[in-house]
This record gives C-alpha cells, sequence and structure tokens, in this order.
C-alpha cells in the first residue's frame, strides 16, 4: 500500500475514534439519564417497559435519518441502545 493512502487511512480512523469516545461519553450520559427514570418508574411503580415510548423513539429515529447509514442499521443501533437502557433500569434498586 502507498505511503500517502496510509496515512490517508490513518487520518481516517484517528477521526473515527474521536467519534468514538464522543459517542461513548454520549452513550453513557443517556445510561445515567435511563437509571434516574428506571429511579422514578420503581417509586412510583410504573411499569420499566413502555413499547410505545420505544416505537415513538425509533419511528423519529427513521424519521430524522439523513443516511449514509440506513434505517434498519439506526433501529438496530437503536435497539440494543434500548436493551441496555432496560438492563439498566432492572437493576435499579427503591
Amino acid at each position: 500500500m502507498a505511503k500517502n493512502v496510509a496515512l490517508g487511512m490513518e487520518r481516517h480512523r484517528e477521526h473515527i475514534d474521536r467519534i468514538d469516545a464522543r459517542l461513548l461519553k454520549l452513550l453513557n450520559e443517556r445510561a445515567r439519564r435511563a437509571l434516574e427514570i428506571g429511579r422514578i418508574k420503581r417509586h412510583h411503580k410504573v411499569r420499566l417497559v413502555d413499547a410505545r415510548r420505544e416505537l415513538a423513539i425509533l419511528q423519529r429515529l427513521r424519521a430524522g435519518n439523513p443516511g449514509p447509514l440506513d434505517n434498519h442499521g439506526v433501529e438496530a443501533i437503536f435497539r440494543a441502545i434500548l436493551r441496555q437502557s432496560r438492563r439498566l433500569q432492572r437493576s435499579v434498586e427503591t
């Protein structure tokens, strides 16, 4: 592989690494909010899973998706995020 090609790829990879760090920070911020919501739900004896809310989230994300990630990919990613949010909420003590 030519040196300039490798350098170009390395720059993109470094940028992706910075994006990954920002994503991780945002995912953990989201997780903290989900934990707080879980505490509220437990305290008020509200069901942890709100299927209508989750469906609305997925619909909103699909509608606002500019690509290039297709809606199937967006939905798969956010279903995993929602699954982890539910897992965290189930772990909450009252």
